[in-house]
């Protein structure tokens, strides 16, 4: 059996669990890793972060990459294409939603728990987040799919990029530009009612809970300020 190691709140591990459960797969076991954020996880996982695909412990890392690699030994039910261009297409959305959004959205959370703002950040990468959302609202199906009129890993990259835009902006001070798009704004209410994308947004919303109850109690501060002091031991 394999392990997905993840976490409820990675958007980038929600991609791939999206797409297990699109896919029905069942012998994947879905944990968070052991000593993740110490130096003994990136002893085995250099790059230090998750989704981690262990096979036979071989590692994996990179969403994109596992997504991939999953699509290769599971090939069934296809959540690419039926001709390689529109395999094309859907991974020209995935990577819209996975580098263009997501990414800057990922390093945009960072300040909505900072004591200190750095307005020039916020407006910089939210600035991005915007425009390659307005580019996306130009690009995205309008059948209640991101393409090809059924689900593809596009959605699975999209579906955790549109949570963190309307979960992250407004705790630093930004309006999600979602409503005003009509195509993005349709897209986003019926991914939410299709089984699979539903199923991952309730984890990362208990994963957000959990984030925001860390940060208020103070277990959170105390887990980076313990985890950067063990890395900069172990020469991280």
């Amino acid at each position: 059996m394999m392990t997905l190691y993840s976490g409820d709140l990675s958007p980038f591990s929600a991609r791939v669990r999206m797409q297990i459960y699109a896919k029905g797969i069942t012998d994947i076991a879905i944990e968070l890793p052991p000593h993740f954020g110490m130096p003994k996880f990136r002893d085995t996982a250099p790059i230090g972060r998750i989704p981690v695909l262990d096979v036979d412990g071989d590692l994996i890392p990179e969403s994109a990459v596992i997504a991939e690699y999953l699509e290769e030994i599971y090939p069934e039910p296809s959540l690419l294409g039926a001709t390689p261009r529109e395999t094309a297409h859907i991974r020209t959305i995935a990577r819209l939603g996975d580098i263009y959004i997501l990414n800057n959205m990922f390093m945009l959370s960072g300040q909505a728990r900072a004591k200190t703002r750095n307005q020039g950040v916020v407006d910089l990468l939210g600035g991005q987040v915007v425009r390659n959302l307005k580019a996306l609202d130009r690009m995205i199906g309008q059948d209640g799919f991101a393409c090809s009129g059924r689900l593809t890993m596009a959605d699975c990259a999209l579906t955790p990029a549109l949570f963190m835009v309307e979960n992250v902006l407004p705790g630093v001070g930004m309006d999600s530009p979602v409503p005003s798009l009509a195509n993005v704004a349709a897209y986003w209410a019926a991914m939410k009612t299709n089984e699979h994308a539903a199923r991952v947004l309730v984890e990362l919303h208990r994963g957000l809970e959990e984030r925001r109850e860390m940060i208020r109690n103070g277990t959170f501060e105390a887990f980076m300020a313990k985890a950067a002091a063990a890395m900069a031991q172990a020469g991280y």
